[in-house]
């Protein structure tokens, strides 16, 4: 853990929903907008010179649009983004692909389907939206969806492939994963039953570590925010971890800092402690009772 005072991030690496996007109340579904108190406080981070990365569970396509929305795109120097929980990692604009991991998911989304044969699949169609066997809830998924069999879905190597089940739990996968094992992938559980599946040894820390060693920046010099299950690699891999405050225990336990919820613009007020004044210089220790201890 860093000491405020002593020590100045480089690399910002900052997950979008439950972190820089608040959620639909009542829904699974996050906003569209960014806040306007998010959006400013990243812009001083970009002008004080660090280097802000978007790392995210999202495919590309639902990414780009929050990096237009935070203008990372300055004075020509393309924004980097960590896509499928950091499978896929590109710049932009426009989108242009630097590294894919991809994998065989038929094994594992067979092994789920036989225990959930209702639950909905699927893949990203890059530049569109989703291969998808059944439509997902509403505001889910960004893009269009795209009705396709799963068995076409998963004939060829992916990069991710999202199961989702509405009339299931989240403990329901939990189990599910432990009895499976889901060999030859890794998974993420998400808020509600909704599993990632992903290459074995990808995550969001793997595909920063390749936007870092690109910059010339070490992990030690990183500081990343997150609110999910899928960001405890990121955690684990940066120099200091902020959880947003409505993040699960394990989460927050895992973390340096616990800041404000999403609600409450908790994104922002970690990033001005240390871009408070857009020079990036770090304030003193804060007094005891500010959120930010």
């Amino acid at each position: 853990m860093v000491e405020s005072g002593a020590w100045q991030p480089k690399l910002v690496a900052l997950d979008i929903d439950g972190t820089l996007l608040r959620w639909v109340e009542g829904s699974g579904a996050p906003q569209g907008e960014v806040q306007p108190a998010i959006r400013d406080a990243v812009r001083r981070v970009v002008d004080a010179g660090a280097h802000v990365v978007l790392a995210s569970g999202r495919s590309s396509y639902g990414m780009t649009p929050i990096a237009d929305q935070l203008g990372l795109d300055r004075d020509g120097d393309r924004a980097w983004i960590v896509a499928s929980n950091g499978a896929v990692v590109l710049r932009y604009p426009p989108v242009e692909v630097l590294h894919e991991e991809k994998f065989d998911a038929a094994d594992a989304v067979r092994a789920v389907l036989d225990h959930h044969p209702t639950a909905l699949v699927g893949v990203e169609e890059r530049g569109v939206g989703y291969r998808v066997n059944r439509h997902f809830p509403d505001g889910e998924l960004s893009g269009e969806m795209i009705i396709t069999d799963v068995d076409e879905l998963i004939a060829e190597p992916v990069s991710r492939v999202i199961i989702r089940d509405p009339e299931a739990t989240v403990d329901d996968f939990h189990e599910l994963a432990l009895k499976l094992g889901l060999h030859g992938t890794d998974y993420v559980i998400g808020w509600t039953a909704w599993m990632d599946l992903a290459p074995v040894g990808i995550s969001k820390a793997s595909g920063l570590e390749l936007v870092a060693k690109e910059l010339g920046i070490d992990a030690a010099d990183t500081l990343a925010i997150g609110d999910g299950l899928n960001d405890l690699e990121m955690f684990a891999w940066a120099g200091r971890a902020v959880a947003m405050g409505q993040a699960v225990d394990k989460v927050r336990e895992a973390a340096d800092h616990v800041t404000l919820p999403v609600g409450e613009d908790g994104a922002a007020v970690e990033l001005d402690t240390w871009f408070r004044d857009g020079r990036g210089r770090a304030p003193s220790t804060p007094e005891s009772g500010d959120p930010r201890t």
